[in-house]
């Protein structure tokens, strides 16, 4: 190391330039002669039977060049679902969703057919007259009623509505319940909800009939998760397939799915052969975009007098929608997550997943952790209240303390690892969290804002969340001739500052000039494999995946620069673009020249000892979560 220390400090930001000046490169940016558009044909009901299709009075608007339903797309699709491959024995039943509806709709806004003219105008209005005729079926909207035995289906060919059923427990629950002194019980609804980025979904596809090659730009949180849904959807071999992820103006969650109408755009560019857009307006965001939250629990905590937890049991009904988009994870970060910051001598809770006619449900903002921390912050506040104990006071005698580190908990992520809480010191992180909020003297300002007429409230709760979700991340540092260092990755930039972070790593192996460094993300292209943007796991993975991959490069650039010059690696450093002796600058070489004395001359040998190429590909394998804690406070 030459003495840099990038990674930590206080830079600018890369991505920032670009957005201050209004030349971000957003999906809607993309422009290119001959370019079709898209609208999408939505169900207006919640469960019905489609009988009949007729697209003839919107063909017949002058500008529009399609109207294909499934059977139109079918003879081009290997696989008519969208499989999503997030495998849990506990699934019950399977409800990928269709490429689009197929003989029946489940949800309001679920899309039948794609209508592709030359404007999104004449799009919009050829959709508006495309006439279906419907049976409407009962719905099933309460995910409480739809896991009864005798409730209506919410797919006419399911067995039954529910889609999985799992439980998590541990310890003596039965006996412990059985001789509790206190057990206070709590029935906890949390409403639906959705994230509503500022930029919607939205894509653009590109189809080479004689490469036989697709190309799609997605606002996705994944290029190669989207990339290998389409391989399997079209039977293409992996090097015809490529996903770009142009600017994302927010991802959050709903955009790490991969939709019915990405599929559907690219099918009707290969079938007409032109490239066609469609961009997400408001309205469709709100009815076709997934959701989350939508969680029924009822739960009991046991306590002994002094407040001291001795136990958790209950249940939870998960509303999953219409069909499984995103796998299992919501519900069961929620379960596992509950009790995490605190000692719970035992656990049980069932979970079910119910089928309902509504939008599926995925991950946003959390994905389920939130909904688990509230039951558990609101169950602490009930024994508080109770027992007329203050509500700090019973979280620290239930906190696990610093000096229990690391703490094993009876419980294992969904992945198969335990749960180890390896460190924190959660008391302090909430005595701090109080401190600030002033809630010694809250009470002195509750009666005071009382005499003016108004009402305050402060609350606070304390979480544990795991970060840093693997299984891997891949980055490639490569050094080229020009002396630019260019960096790939499979993570996915979404505002969070990636390129930045990753920048400043390499920096402080490569030169500390991040000037110098050009950051490739989210295209499926660049690397191989990928995982992508989700669950706080972009700096731990591509984030040590671009060290070992710095680190290699830094050793080979000083292995073949000792070479050609003549010295001792050990007295050979990298300052910006320049390696040279320490303390003698005249003696140097510019790491472009560098790179090029192993990129290769046709009919002259290679520096003794060497492999090709100035560059390395590392994928960082994460086996277990890391687990992070806080306490948020505040006052309303």
């Amino acid at each position: 190391m030459s003495g840099w220390k990038v990674f930590g400090s206080l830079e600018k930001r890369l991505e920032d330039p670009s957005l201050l000046r209004g030349v971000g490169r957003f999906l809607d940016d993309i422009q290119v002669s001959g370019m079709l558009h898209a609208a999408f044909v939505r169900s207006p009901h919640s469960h019905a039977r489609i009988l009949h299709i007729d697209s003839n009075s919107a063909l017949t608007i002058e500008g529009v060049r399609a109207v294909y339903t499934l059977d139109d797309l079918r003879p081009y699709l290997n696989n008519k679902r969208l499989v999503v491959g997030l495998p849990s024995p506990s699934y019950k039943q399977e409800l990928d969703r269709p490429a689009l509806a197929d003989k029946e709709v489940v949800y309001v806004g679920e899309p039948i057919a794609i209508v592709v003219a030359e404007s999104r105008y004449l799009a919009e209005d050829a959709a508006a007259i495309v006439n279906i005729e419907y049976e409407i079926l009962p719905a099933v909207s309460d995910c409480r009623l739809a896991v009864e035995k005798s409730s209506i289906l919410a797919h006419t060919q399911s067995p039954h509505n529910i889609l999985a059923q799992f439980d998590m427990r541990y310890g003596e629950v039965e006996s412990t319940f059985d001789n509790a002194s206190y057990i206070f019980k709590e029935n906890i609804w949390q409403h639906r909800g959705g994230s509503h980025s500022i930029e919607c979904r939205g894509a653009v596809s590109f189809y080479e009939p004689t490469e036989d090659l697709v190309t799609l730009y997605s606002s996705t949180q994944s290029a190669h998760t989207a990339k290998n849904i389409l391989i399997d959807m079209l039977g293409f071999d992996e090097n015809k397939v490529r996903v770009i992820i142009p600017d994302v103006g927010g991802g959050f969650g709903p955009k790490l799915v991969f939709y019915q109408e990405d599929v559907s755009v690219v099918l009707a560019a290969m079938i007409l052969g032109k490239p066609v857009k469609w961009v997400e307006d408001r309205r469709e965001h709100f009815i076709s975009t997934t959701q989350e939250r939508d969680q029924f629990w009822e739960v009991e905590i046991a306590v002994d007098g002094e407040g001291q937890i001795l136990g958790l049991r209950g249940s939870m009904v998960h509303d999953h929608g219409a069909y499984t988009a995103r796998g299992i994870n919501l519900a069961f970060n929620s379960a596992l997550i509950v009790s995490l910051p605190y000692k719970v001598p035992c656990y049980f809770l069932e979970v079910l997943l119910a089928v309902t006619n509504k939008v599926p449900v995925t991950p946003v903002r959390g994905a389920g952790h939130p909904q688990g921390i509230f039951v558990m912050e609101r169950l602490l506040d009930r024994v508080a209240r109770e027992l007329g104990i203050d509500r700090a006071e019973i979280r620290r005698k239930n906190l696990i303390k610093s000096d229990q580190m690391p703490f094993k908990k009876e419980l294992e992520t969904r992945g198969g690892s335990p749960v180890i809480l390896d460190s924190g010191d959660y008391l302090s992180c909430m005595e701090q969290a109080l401190e600030k909020v002033g809630y010694r003297d809250f009470s002195v300002r509750k009666e005071k804002a009382l005499k003016e007429g108004k009402y305050v409230g402060l609350g606070f709760a304390n979480y544990v969340k795991g970060t840093g979700r693997g299984p891997f991340e891949t980055v490639k540092v490569k050094v080229g001739t020009s002396g630019k260092i260019l960096v790939y990755s499979g993570a996915a930039a979404m505002g969070q500052s990636t390129r930045t972070m990753l920048s400043q790593i390499v920096a402080d192996f490569l030169g500390g000039d991040v000037e110098n460094i050009n950051v490739i993300t989210g295209d499926s292209s660049a690397v191989p494999i990928g995982i992508g943007g989700s669950a706080s796991r972009q700096t731990v993975t591509a984030g040590s995946s671009a060290l070992l991959a710095a680190k290699e490069v830094r050793n080979k650039l000083l292995k073949v620069a000792a070479t050609l010059l003549e010295v001792s690696e050990e007295d050979l450093e990298i300052n910006g673009r320049q390696i040279n002796v320490k303390g003698v600058n005249e003696i140097k070489m510019d790491i472009g020249e560098v790179a090029h004395a192993v990129a290769g001359t046709p009919g002259y040998a290679l520096p003794p000892g060497f492999e090709p190429g100035m560059e390395s590909t590392k994928n960082f394998i994460v086996d277990d979560l890391t687990f992070v804690n806080g306490t948020v406070a505040v006052e309303v």
